[in-house]
C-alpha cells in the first residue's frame, strides 16, 4: 500500500531527477470509513500503516525473515485488508522489541514528543484504544460513563489500557520520526512538501469525542447539523459528508485553541497546506443530520478573517493554498485575497464555455496554483474520453493539437501559464486512464486505492518534464539544465 521507505526514496529521486519542486500529499491522517484520507479518526494524528517496516528493520525492530514473510504481490490496486493484517503484525512485533530494549535516550525522546503533542495525543491514545476494543462503533454508542468522559471512568480505562495505550504512542512518535526524516530528505532536494488539511473533522474521532462543545452535537454525542455541499459540476443532489459543522461562537471564545495547534501541528509536519474548502471558512452549507441528501441546507457565516488573524498573530506566516473551488462568492474571494493566499486553477475545467472562463491559462493570475486535475477528478485522459464534443474541440484549439495525448497537453498548458506553482497528479504524467482514478465523489467502495508500480515510475518520459519546466521558468535555479535552446 505504500509507505515512507525506499518506494518514498525513490519517488523524492524521481521529483529530483526531473527538477521539481514541489510534492502535493493528501492527508497523512489514519483512515477510517471507507479509507479514505478525508475521513480519520483524528485531524492531529499520523496513519500507522505510513510507518515502513523496512526503516524498522533497519532500526534492528524488525528481522528480513519477517519483512519477507509479509510481503505482499506488487499491484496497481492496493488490497488494503491484506496490508494492515500484517502491517499491523509487523508494528506490534516492533513496539514490542523496542520498549523491550528501551535506554534512556530513546526514553527521553519519547517523553519529550508526548510532552510536545500533549494537546492532541493523550485524548487520542485513549480515544483510539477504547474505539478499536468497541469495534470502531461511534463513540456516542460506547458505555454513557466513557462517551460523556467522566473522569473516573476515563483514569480506570487508561489504567487497564496501559500497554495498548504505550503502543499507540509507540505508533505516533515512529510515524513522527520517519515523516520527518523523509521531509528532511525532500527539503535537501529543493522540493517544498505540501500537506492537505481537511476543513471538517470525521464525528466519530477523537477530536469530536474530546472537544464536543466545539460541534455540533446533541448531549448524547448525536450529530445535529452536518456539513456538505449544495448540487454542484460533482453531484446533482450536492454531497453530503455527514461531518458535524462548528460551533465557531464557542471556538472564538476559546481563542480559536483547537484550530490554532491544527495547524502548528500541520505547519510542524509540511512547508505549505492545502486548505481543503476553503469557502467554508466564509460560509458553509448546513444541513439537517437527519436529511437523507445535500439538497435542503442553510448557508451560515464562518469565523472569516477573525480566524486567520488569530492563528497569523500566533504561528507567524501562513503558507496556504486556498481550495478556492465550487460555489464561490466575492466575499470568499476577499477573504481570500486579504491573506494572499494562492488559490487554485483547474484545466478539467476550463473548456466548457467561453474565453471567458476563469479557469482558462490566460485569465489566470500569478498567485494561485494551476492543476490538470485534483485528486476529485477523473485522469486527465479519462477526462477528455468523456468530455463533449464542444470541449474537445476547444481544448485542441486551445492547446493547438490534435487531442492524441491530452495529458501532456493540459500538463504543458499548465507548466506555460503564469501561476506561480503547478501541480499535476501522478497519473497524468503516466498517461493513465478512468481506472486509475483516486476518488469519485458521491460513491464509497471503490476509492483511494490506486497505486504504481517501480516500473510504471521509471516509464516516466522524464525529459518531456524536465524540458516543460525548463520553457516554463520553473525549473530549480541551482540546476544546471542544457537544452537546444541554450
Amino acid at each position: 500500500m505504500g509507505d515512507f521507505g525506499p518506494a518514498a526514496d525513490q519517488f523524492l529521486q524521481f521529483l529530483k531527477d526531473t527538477n521539481q519542486t514541489i510534492w502535493q500529499v493528501l492527508p497523512l491522517t489514519p483512515v477510517g470509513y471507507g479509507n479514505s484520507p478525508y475521513t480519520s479518526y483524528s485531524a492531529f494524528a499520523g496513519n500507522l500503516y505510513l510507518i515502513s517496516p523496512e526503516i524498522l528493520r533497519q532500526k534492528g525492530l524488525l528481522s528480513r525473515e519477517e519483512l519477507n514473510e509479509s510481503e505482499l504481490e506488487i499491484s496497481t490496486k492496493t488490497d488494503f485488508t491484506a496490508a494492515y493484517q500484517v502491517r499491523t503484525k509487523l508494528l506490534r512485533t516492533a513496539s514490542e522489541r523496542f520498549y523491550a530494549d528501551l535506554d534512556r535516550g530513546h526514553e527521553q525522546k519519547m517523553e519529550k514528543f508526548i510532552l510536545e503533542n500533549k494537546s492532541w495525543l493523550p485524548d487520542y491514545t485513549l480515544f483510539n484504544v477504547i474505539s478499536l476494543e468497541n469495534d470502531r462503533k461511534p463513540w456516542n454508542k460506547w458505555h454513557e460513563k466513557l462517551a460523556k468522559r467522566d473522569k473516573p471512568a476515563l483514569k480506570r480505562k487508561k489504567q487497564e489500557l496501559a500497554p495498548e495505550i504505550g503502543f499507540q504512542n509507540w505508533i505516533q512518535f515512529e510515524f513522527h520520526n520517519q515523516w520527518l526524516e523523509l521531509k528532511r530528505k525532500a527539503n535537501e532536494f529543493g522540493i517544498r512538501v505540501v500537506g492537505d488539511i481537511p476543513i471538517f473533522v470525521d464525528h466519530n474521532s477523537a477530536d469530536v469525542w474530546a472537544n464536543p462543545g466545539y460541534f455540533s452535537v446533541d448531549e448524547k454525542g448525536n450529530r445535529e447539523l452536518v456539513a456538505g455541499v449544495p448540487p454542484d459540476y460533482f453531484s446533482e443532489t450536492g454531497q453530503l459528508w455527514g461531518n458535524p459543522v462548528y460551533r465557531w461562537e464557542k471556538l472564538k471564545k476559546d481563542g480559536y485553541r483547537w484550530w490554532v495547534e491544527r495547524f502548528r501541528q500541520m505547519f510542524h509536519l509540511f512547508d505549505a497546506i492545502r486548505v481543503d474548502h476553503f469557502r467554508g471558512f466564509e460560509s458553509y452549507w448546513a444541513v439537517s443530520a437527519k436529511e437523507k441528501n445535500a439538497i435542503k441546507g442553510d448557508w451560515l457565516k464562518g469565523p472569516g478573517a477573525d480566524l486567520f488573524h488569530t492563528i497569523q498573530k500566533q504561528l507567524g506566516e501562513l503558507p496556504i493554498i486556498a481550495e478556492d473551488l465550487g460555489f464561490v462568492t466575492p466575499e470568499v474571494e476577499e477573504l481570500r485575497d486579504r491573506f494572499r493566499f494562492p488559490g487554485m486553477k483547474i484545466l478539467h475545467f476550463a473548456f466548457d464555455s467561453g474565453t471567458d472562463n476563469i479557469f482558462l491559462p490566460h485569465n489566470y493570475l500569478p498567485n494561485s496554483v494551476v492543476y490538470s486535475g485534483t485528486h476529485d477528478n477523473d485522469t486527465t485522459r479519462g477526462w477528455y474520453q468523456l468530455a463533449s464534443e464542444y470541449e474537445k474541440d476547444l481544448m485542441r484549439k486551445y492547446a493547438r493539437s490534435d487531442g492524441s495525448e491530452p495529458h501532456w497537453d493540459q500538463i504543458r498548458l499548465g507548466m506555460l501559464s503564469v501561476s506561480d506553482q503547478a501541480v499535476f497528479p501522478l497519473q497524468d504524467y503516466m498517461g493513465l486512464g478512468s481506472e486509475c482514478r483516486m476518488n469519485t465523489p458521491g460513491t464509497v467502495g471503490n476509492n483511494w486505492g490506486w497505486r504504481y508500480t517501480p516500473e510504471m515510475l521509471d516509464n516516466i518520459d522524464r525529459d518531456r518534464i524536465r524540458e516543460l519546466i525548463f520553457l516554463g521558468n520553473r525549473f530549480r535555479k541551482t540546476t544546471n539544465y542544457k537544452t537546444n535552446y541554450q
